[in-house]
């Protein structure tokens, strides 16, 4: 078909559009997150507060900066789709509550990743993790992680081509999720509404598509899925491929997996030590001596670099112990603006435990 763009004297075909488009690449994005981002963005429909994050001094030439990236990984497309619609139907509103406070984005020296001790360090982890004396949780009780946290925001002005980099200021996450992921509560006070919001079932825009499947929820990284896999490392990484798909570099998406168990999932012994070795076997990992995470604790770290972004996610662990303390991304090469050295996330596990009901939180000693 021939079709005059510059006239629009045509309706506009969806299904050319459709095939004109690149496919949308698959979610980073905890479902937690992306529920949150969503939620926040309906909310900001409904809102007429001026944006408080702070932006570059306003001239009378300048218009309003037009986008905003809120957070360091891509959601899903709806939810991109409403942060486009609210930036631009909405100047004014800008960054939303979770960059109102942000700040100045820590910047630290990019040291080079190495190969040649990661068979041995990897041994040292795994051996580590095999020893952990960790609780079996029962149905109808919940695995509960508190962790401190801080992700990237970035302002950009598009008439100038000139962004700025912020993070959130480090705050506490409490989550809490039942053996098979159905059911759960994040409570991450400033972020979330207040007093928290439900996951899965719980959620009260959760849409179960046939009665078990709920859209966005990620059930392979629940503790069941995750304790039925097997504890061989190649398997186990087969089985972690399979969890992934879309544009993004496979191997990046598979380390960004473990990533995402290891932070906020109660993992087996048997099948940390299995997964800290299938990390070791994904292509271009490769060991950091000095890393830090979000609580201060130096370690070092298994971490592998996004060739297409610029960004190498660190995974940290105690350098005496071997026990995982939490991650860190680092912007290696320049990339939309981020300049290397900056600090693009950073996490800290500070509590692991099982509880018997929903927000409840474990008693002093009870942590794994």
């Amino acid at each position: 078909m021939t079709r005059e763009f510059w006239k629009r004297t045509e309706p506009l075909d969806q299904a050319e559009l459709a095939r004109l488009l690149p496919a949308p690449s698959a979610s980073r994005m905890p479902l937690d997150r992306q529920l949150l981002l969503e939620e926040y963005l309906l909310n900001e429909f409904r809102t007429t507060a001026p944006a408080t994050a702070p932006t570059p001094a306003p001239t009378a030439a300048k218009r309003p900066l037009r986008r905003a990236l809120l957070i360091a990984v891509p959601a899903t497309a709806a939810a991109l789709t409403a942060v486009v619609a609210v930036n631009v139907l909405a100047g004014e509103v800008g960054a939303p509550r979770l960059g109102s406070a942000s700040v100045e984005a820590p910047v630290v020296p990019v040291e080079e990743g190495s190969t040649l001790q990661l068979v041995s360090t990897v041994q040292q982890i795994a051996a580590a993790a095999s020893t952990q004396r960790i609780p079996e949780p029962k149905p109808g009780q919940y695995i509960y992680i508190k962790s401190k946290v801080s992700y990237l925001s970035q302002s950009l002005d598009a008439d100038n081509d000139e962004s700025r980099t912020w993070v959130q200021p480090l705050h506490q996450r409490e989550i809490w999720k039942s053996p098979d992921a159905l059911s759960g509560w994040l409570d991450e006070p400033g972020y979330v509404p207040e007093g928290g919001i439900g996951l899965g079932n719980d959620n009260p825009h959760a849409k179960p598509v046939n009665g078990k499947d709920i859209p966005g929820e990620a059930l392979t990284l629940s503790y069941d899925w995750l304790k039925a896999r097997p504890t061989d490392p190649e398997a186990l990484l087969n089985g972690i491929y399979k969890t992934v798909s879309g544009p993004r570099d496979r191997d990046q998406q598979a380390f960004e997996t473990i990533k995402a168990i290891v932070n906020e999932q109660l993992v087996p012994a048997p099948n940390a030590a299995a997964l800290y070795r299938a990390a070791a076997r994904i292509p271009g990992v490769v060991v950091v001596q000095n890393s830090q995470d979000a609580a201060g604790r130096a370690g070092l770290a298994l971490a592998r670099l996004d060739e297409k972004t610029g960004e190498r996610i660190e995974l940290v662990f105690d350098r005496e112990s071997f026990a995982y303390l939490g991650s860190r991304g680092i912007q290696v090469k320049p990339a939309h603006g981020i300049k290397p050295g900056t600090v693009t996330e950073r996490t800290a596990v500070l509590e692991r435990a099982v509880v018997d009901t929903l927000k409840e939180r474990p008693a002093p000693g009870r942590t794994a």
